[in-house]
């Protein structure tokens, strides 16, 4: 079990084979994530993930589950609400053959293929940097309490531009 934070693993550590790794920010690093993708707090964040050698470079797959507090769009309330999410990401090491090149013709993308590996900067992968860009993408963005609604009602009557041009022009409405 891995409590260090960020997590991090070289690439040649994989050559004995996949490495399961466990990660439970303390509540130090949960406060920090949460400002990171702005989020009031974050209660609870845990991750199960495997680490195993792909083509000359890392696959990454596992699951998280998280606890946050976000303000409610509608009410202002701060209210909890249970994330989960699935991570599944490949990548190899710059300069690989198998890293998607830049040059060369356009290329188009199937939205059902998978996506292209990440290019990493060094030897090392930082699991706790995909997993806190995992979390942000299932942040919602305009939260909504659990029975909350929107009941907007205008203060007046909205006049149409042409009504308001129609009063300048009729002497008597506007005395």
């Amino acid at each position: 079990m891995s409590t260090q934070w960020p997590c991090t693993r070289l690439l040649v550590d994989l050559a004995r084979g996949p490495i399961q790794i466990e990660l439970a920010p303390d509540e130090a690093t949960r406060a920090q994530i949460a400002r990171t993708v702005t989020l009031e707090a974050l209660p609870r964040l845990t991750a199960k993930l495997t680490l195993s050698p792909w083509l000359d470079g890392a696959e990454l797959t596992g699951r998280f589950e998280a606890e946050v507090t976000q303000i409610c769009s509608v009410t202002l309330d701060p209210f909890n609400q249970t994330l989960s999410g699935e991570i599944h990401v490949t990548m190899v090491p710059a300069g690989s053959p198998n890293a998607p090149g830049e040059e060369g013709p356009e290329v188009e993308l199937d939205p059902d293929d998978p996506d292209p590996p990440d290019i990493l900067e060094g030897e090392r992968v930082d699991l706790s940097a995909y997993l806190i860009e995992h979390l942000a993408l299932e942040i919602d963005p305009f939260p909504r309490k659990p029975g909350a609604k929107f009941d907007y009602v205008p203060d007046r009557a909205e006049e149409s531009p042409f009504s308001v041009l129609r009063k300048l022009q009729d002497p008597k409405s506007s005395t």
